[in-house]
């Protein structure tokens, strides 16, 4: 009896064991579940904002090609249109074969990427598209600002090449030292600490710096120099087109920005609020500044007050508060006035890109490592900052400027002063973006 009892209990004991056993998993699979659900939501939602982030920065080119084609004269528009679009389709192309593996494939030493050519080896994963498309519209970005500082005296084979150069070797190399470790690897300044959250020296400065050289080896627009070496003013044939553009490129900016966290996540606020005020800072200070020196609120320089203040809060648009971001973008928005001013004596910049992407993308670099929200006026930080900053400059305009000299001294590079009075547009392409409207040039024939 005793034995049966003990039996019953035995398998009393082990079907609650069973029992115990079986409902375990009962209660842990809704938890991992929602968890598995909860990480594949996140994962998508990363890509949807990546991808869509990369689409604004890839309406960003709408917006250099408005504000470039209204700087300039209506003479002038189909050249622009046609390179701004070259820009982004053939950078597409070459960013594809060479760039993306320069930048980002398995860095030599914290140089430069050695594979990913093609994408090849990193195929099959989608998020290397997802990745691959954001980068590439950053790279023509970086292109794009050339183009303004060289317009409407340079040849369309020859701008071409360089664009296709810079979006393929010049930039990605400098990139590979900043932002390497993105995908693989990493670069030297990375491992330095050097902070430029989206690009405010990888894009804006690199395509600064490629545009001043750009400017001094093709030289200046005929007539926009007197007898005594003073600068003219050449004005644009189309403020409205301009003003189109800043609007469209403030817009794009939230992707340029907020996009580079690629992923969804609540970091976006912080990055797209401090990217708003810093534009707006930014279009301030400069139409305040061109207000005292001229008595008037000069309308251009108000607009590059607003990409200004975009280019400077680009680097620290994640690290900075909101009102450093606001100061930041002031600042821009002053050094933008001046620095305009003072190339314009030496240098013909029709759109002052060079002032713009270059110089306010070395404060906001330099902005970045002052204002850090992990430590104020940090020397440390600060001099990785200028390391970068100078490292930039070495490597983009002495690259650039030799690239440019070997153009003009082969397939050319500048078109003569007669065709140049005549127009981009009917020499380079055949064509005229208004058939119907004959413009008034402030220059004659006998000038040229």
């Amino acid at each position: 009896m005793r034995r049966s009892i003990s039996l019953i209990v035995l398998a009393v004991l082990a079907g609650a064991l069973s029992a115990f056993a079986q409902e375990a998993p009962a209660e842990v699979a809704p938890a991992e579940a929602a968890l598995a659900a909860a990480e594949a939501t996140q994962l998508h939602l990363n890509f949807a904002w990546t991808v869509l982030a990369a689409v604004l920065v890839f309406f960003m080119q709408a917006g250099f090609a408005l504000l470039e084609t209204g700087f300039t004269r209506s003479k002038n528009a189909v050249n622009i249109i046609m390179k701004n679009v070259m820009d982004v389709s053939a950078g597409a192309v070459v960013f594809f074969v060479l760039g993306f593996g320069l930048m980002f494939g398995t860095s030599l030493g914290g140089w430069i990427g050695t594979d990913g050519f093609f994408l090849a080896g990193l195929g099959g994963d989608p998020w290397t598209y997802a990745f691959f498309l954001f980068q590439a519209v950053f790279a023509a970005t970086a292109a794009t600002i050339v183009s303004g500082a060289v317009a409407e005296r340079t040849k369309f084979t020859g701008y071409l090449l360089f664009s296709v150069v810079i979006t393929g070797l010049i930039y990605p190399v400098f990139g590979s030292w900043a932002w390497g470790g993105l995908f693989n690897g990493g670069g030297w300044l990375e491992g330095l600490g050097f902070i430029d959250f989206a690009g405010s020296t990888v894009v804006h400065s690199v395509g600064g710096w490629a545009a001043l050289a750009g400017a001094l080896v093709v030289g200046p627009r005929v007539g926009k120099y007197d007898e005594n070496g003073n600068p003219r003013h050449i004005p644009g044939h189309s403020l409205p087109l301009a003003a189109l553009g800043v609007f469209i490129l403030w817009f794009g900016w939230f992707g340029f920005n907020a996009g580079s966290t690629t992923e969804g996540s609540t970091d976006i606020a912080l990055i797209a609020m401090n990217t708003f005020l810093a534009a707006g800072a930014g279009a301030t200070a400069a139409m305040l500044v061109s207000w005292i020196r001229g008595g008037k609120p000069d309308a251009p320089m108000t607009l590059n007050g607003v990409l200004g203040g975009l280019v400077g809060i680009t680097a620290g648009c994640a690290n900075l508060t909101p009102g450093f971001a606001l100061l930041t973008g002031a600042i821009a928005g002053v050094v933008v006035v001046y620095a305009t001013l003072f190339l314009d004596r030496y240098v013909d910049d029709p759109v002052g890109a060079v002032a713009v992407h270059g110089v306010c993308g070395a404060w906001g670099t330099l902005a970045a490592g002052m204002f850090d929200s992990a430590g104020l006026f940090n020397p440390s930080v600060i001099g990785v900052q200028l390391v970068g900053i100078a490292a930039a400059f070495l490597w983009t305009f002495p690259v650039s400027y030799l690239l440019f000299t070997l153009i003009k001294k082969t397939i050319g590079l500048r078109v003569n002063g007669h065709l140049e009075h005549l127009g981009l547009d009917l020499h380079e392409h055949d064509n005229q973006a208004y058939p119907e409207f004959v413009p008034t040039d402030e220059l004659t024939l006998a000038e040229v």
